[in-house]
């Protein structure tokens, strides 16, 4: 067996998952606000688990990793893994935000260091479904590709129905809202640019 971290723990003894964490996230460029906005999770929370003060849950880890775009077992792992040539992640380790009424769901297809710069999404929405948002950071555009259904762009007063295979591009620095007007569930990709890296 090889001389490892891990295998020179002793048996019973938990993997240091705060080191691992603190490793991961330092890797993404991605800051404790920034990770505990994307998992959920308090900040000192956060910093308690990065310190080995705390122990999270197995709810707590997978909502981690998962910002992370890791697997739960990636988490618990003792060392840095090989750097892939090419990562290929499941369904299952994408980030998803769902709306509290369950009429529109987000799935993160973007790597969480690039928040707050470029983001895309997989946006389906239910039958009278929508998704409201408040204004971005000023010069914010955003790009509604229509993959399947029909959606609707409202910007202020202006609104505007999006087909199949049709593209909306709009100003995201005020009030918007994407809304599924019909029957039959709608599904499109969702492309922000934050002001700034237009």
């Amino acid at each position: 067996m090889a001389n490892t971290p891990e295998s020179r723990r002793p048996a019973g003894v938990p993997p240091r998952v705060g080191q691992t964490l603190q490793r991961l996230r330092t890797a993404r460029k991605m800051t404790l606000e920034q990770l505990s906005r994307a998992a959920g999770v308090s900040k000192s929370m956060l910093s308690e688990i990065e310190r080995d003060k705390a122990n999270p849950t197995i709810a707590v880890a997978w909502r981690l990793a998962s910002a992370l775009g890791l697997g739960l077992n990636q988490l618990f792992s003792a060392g840095p893994r090989e750097e892939e040539v090419v990562r290929v992640l499941g369904k299952h380790e994408l980030p998803t935000l769902a709306g509290t009424d369950a009429q529109h769901t987000l799935k993160i297809l973007g790597p969480m260091e690039l928040a707050g710069r470029f983001e895309w999404y997989d946006l389906a929405l239910a039958p009278a479904g929508a998704l409201r948002s408040e204004g971005h950071d000023p010069g914010t555009i955003e790009h509604l590709s229509v993959l399947g259904g029909v959606m609707e762009v409202t910007v202020g007063k202006a609104s505007r129905r999006v087909k199949l295979g049709e593209t909306a591009r709009y100003p995201a620095d005020r009030s918007h809202t994407i809304a599924n007007r019909g029957s039959t569930p709608a599904h499109g990709l969702l492309v922000v640019v934050h002001g700034g890296f237009s």
